[in-house]
């Protein structure tokens, strides 16, 4: 599994048959220092991530491995949101929870 961000959504009216009902994010790979990279990747979501988190992803046969896409030509898909994590002992992030805005309760 590698680590990336939601930099986007990508949105397709027109796709393969077996690809319908699946939602597309924009992925930018992320070092395990947290840094962004320049390898951008899109994947389909198995958990509901949305833009600005950091997520988990697999490629390849593995992309297939999930509820979601078992038996779809997906080559990548988003496994899992990410709270935390550490190097050595280094807190290298932490997810941070907004509060909802007042005008939104």
């Amino acid at each position: 599994m590698l680590l990336a961000e939601v930099v986007g959504t990508v949105v397709s009216t027109h796709k393969e048959k077996s690809m319908e009902g699946l939602k597309f994010l924009l992925l930018r790979r992320v070092t395990i220092e947290g840094e962004e990279s320049d390898s951008f990747v899109v994947a389909a979501d198995a958990v509901g991530a949305g833009v600005g988190e950091i997520v988990l992803y697999a490629t390849g046969s593995s992309a297939r491995q999930t509820v979601l896409t078992d038996k779809r030509p997906c080559d990548a898909v988003v496994m899992a949101i990410v709270d935390s994590w550490e190097v050595e002992g280094d807190i290298k992030y932490r997810k941070v929870e907004t509060e909802p805005d007042v005008a939104e309760v």
